[in-house]
């Protein structure tokens, strides 16, 4: 993402540049397969952990873990820890993960629509 050319103030001119820095960072944290895998999964549905990573077909505790606390860090999934033996520990996307996951959906719309295309494409281009 770079800035445009801006003429506002000095600190409108900081705003930006800030807001320009969260994005990069975001996009780093939330464009992984994992993550992008675990929007999906949890969709308008709240899931406990076990059932997270059933549906995440592939992803090891460890990486289940470190994402679930990204998306959370970041305001996208909310975790709710239940007072009982042993733990219950549910996961929900907050609105702003749900309106990620609409972005996600268009992604794989995308692939979908033109999977033929990039197939031939990587044929062609591997000879």
């Amino acid at each position: 993402m770079v800035t445009k050319q801006f003429s506002g103030s000095p600190d409108e001119q900081a705003d930006l540049r800030r807001a320009d820095s969260l994005a990069r960072e975001i996009f780093s944290d939330v464009a992984n397969k994992w993550a992008l895998l675990i929007i999906e999964a949890l969709g308008e549905r709240t899931l406990r952990f076990v059932e997270v990573r059933r549906e995440v077909e592939g992803i090891s505790h460890k990486m289940l873990t470190q994402n679930l606390r990204m998306l959370e860090r970041n305001g996208l999934v909310e975790r709710t820890v239940y007072p009982t033996v042993p733990p219950r520990v549910d996961y929900t996307l907050t609105e702003p993960g749900r309106a990620l996951r609409k972005t996600v959906d268009t992604m794989c719309d995308w692939t979908h629509r033109y999977l033929g295309h990039i197939e031939e494409s990587r044929r062609g281009f591997d000879g």
